[in-house]
Formats: structure tokens, sequence, C-alpha cells
């Protein structure tokens, strides 16, 4: 059926489902630490297609057929690359800082939406793009003046390597959310990423201790209610017009950061910020076009 939403209302939803997957970086950052990279990202997806699994079930949901399957395996084997990658660098580092570098990833996706799904690259979409980059110049030339440890220095290249496959991450986010809907996608997105990570369970997989239980299913769903939002706005507007949204992330990062780990709120921080939010305002006045759905099925 044909469905016309508002890209001011689709970008709000997105930047709703933006700032629920920022604390649930706060949260993964806690089991990163504690558990590691793989083991917080394979517990997190399994937790995730528990709760994912119950919502496909009540509300009756078809079995996807094997063309879905597909590209639900293919980006669940994405997800798990940028996942453990991420994850993996920001316990070496600064949350902000960590997604002030992963902002590198919707630029890309802007010209691989061009390349792979016809979009035409807008105006807005690269004034946008070019306020968000010139907004994570001034932050990352305030935040990462001094010197790094070795460490350091490799959770930035693993953000850096991450944000390439977020990029196409994007991507397939948009091509994902026009076959199925959004709990069909939450749902197989955590059963196949837990899947493929459990290849490795003999020798990585570690058991989790109880007492990080209630943040590991919080940070499950959250990320089902980041995933269900997201797979909504990109159902319902072009990828170049949410792309731009990814840049708010480091407005919640900063907040969170602040809150949780006492990271400081710089000058610097505050005038890329401000830049990011008006690239982001800019990209949602782009005007909508119609736009091919899968109506989901009803419970």
């Amino acid at each position: 059926m044909q469905r016309t939403t508002s890209p001011a209302t689709a970008f709000a939803v997105a930047a709703a489902g933006i700032g629920f997957f920022s604390l649930m970086d706060v949260a993964m950052k806690d089991l990163s630490i504690a558990l590691g990279a793989y083991n917080a990202v394979i517990w997190r997806n399994m937790a995730g297609a528990i709760f994912a699994g119950a919502l496909f079930l009540l509300a009756r949901q078809g079995w996807p057929d094997r063309s879905a399957l597909r590209l639900h395996a293919w980006r669940s084997l994405v997800v798990a690359i940028m996942a453990v990658s991420f994850f993996w660098a920001i316990a070496r580092l600064p949350l902000a800082e960590a997604i002030g570098l992963s902002f590198i990833a919707p630029v890309i996706a802007l010209f691989l939406a061009a390349i792979l799904l016809g979009e035409k690259i807008g105006r807005e979409a690269i004034i946008a793009s070019v306020a968000g980059l010139a907004g994570v110049a001034v932050i990352l030339f305030g935040k990462f003046s001094g010197h790094y440890s070795r460490d350091a220095l490799w959770g930035v290249a693993a953000v850096l390597f991450s944000a390439v496959v977020f990029a196409y991450n994007l991507i397939l986010a948009r091509q994902q959310a026009q076959i199925a809907g959004p709990i069909e996608i939450a749902f197989f997105q955590n059963l196949l990423t837990a899947s493929i990570l459990a290849l490795a369970a003999p020798w990585l997989l570690e058991p989790l201790p109880m007492a990080k239980l209630p943040i590991l299913s919080g940070a499950a769903l959250l990320a089902i209610l980041s995933l269900l939002l997201l797979s909504w706005a990109y159902a319902r507007a072009e990828a170049q017009v949410l792309i731009p949204v990814e840049y708010t992330g480091f407005v919640w990062a900063a907040i969170f950061g602040w809150l949780f780990f006492a990271e400081p709120v710089t000058v610097w921080t505050i005038a890329g910020t401000a830049l990011i939010v008006a690239g982001s305002l800019v990209a949602a006045r782009v005007k909508p076009e119609p736009i091919n759905q899968v109506e989901m099925a009803s419970t």
C-alpha cells in the first residue's frame, strides 16, 4: 500500500530511537568492560531474541519468505561485525569520543544510498552532512588534543572500522524496512546475530554473572525499542533524510557521559553539538515522497 509520512515525523521517531540506542550504549559499555565485547554482544542478542520473539508471537507475524530471510541473515552478519568492534572500542574510549568518531558513517552512507538505492543526493542532505562533520571536527579538536595510550589508539581504529561497516548497515536498514515490519526485523536480527556469534562460542563464550542480568535485560529492551522506532522511520522516509539524525547521538552521548561517567561537557562539545543539531534540522525539511510499504500483520 502507499503511505506518506511527514519527514519531520519520521525524523523525530528516528531521533527517539537514537536516544534509546545511546542509553543502551551506556549499559553495553559497562557490560563490555566487565565481560568483554563478544560476550556482551552475544548475551544481549540472546536476551533480545527472547523479548522480540515474544512480541513476534503475540503479534502473530507470518514467517518471512526466503528472500526476506536472506536479507535478515546478511544484515545480522553485518551487525555482528559492527557491534563487536564498536563495543570493544567503547570499553577503551570515553563514550562521547567514540560516538564522535563514528559520525563518519552517515556521510559514507549518504553516498552508498545513491549507489545502492538510486537515491538522489539532495542539497539538504549535503548541507546536513557538511554541518555534521564540521561539528564533529570541532568536538574532536577539543577532545583529542592530548596524548593517547596504545590501547586508546586501537580503540580509535576499531571505531573507524565499525563506522565503515555501520554505513553499509544503514543502507541495509532501508532495504530491510521495505519488506518487513519492525517486530519481524527486531526478532530476526537478534536471533540471527546471536546465532552467528554462537559459532565462536566454544572458544569465547563465558557464563553470564547473575549480577549483570538486570543491566543486560535493560540493554536488550533498549536495543529492541530503538530498532522498532528506527525500522518504522526508515520504512517511511528516504535514507538521506534520516541518516543525518545519527548525528544527534552525540547529544545523547554527551548527556549520558556526564550523568554516568562524569565526562565534562566542554565549550568545544557545545559548539560542535550546535552544528550537528543544525544540520539534522536541515535534513528534516526534505519534502516527502510516497514509499511502497509492506503492511504489518494485525494482532
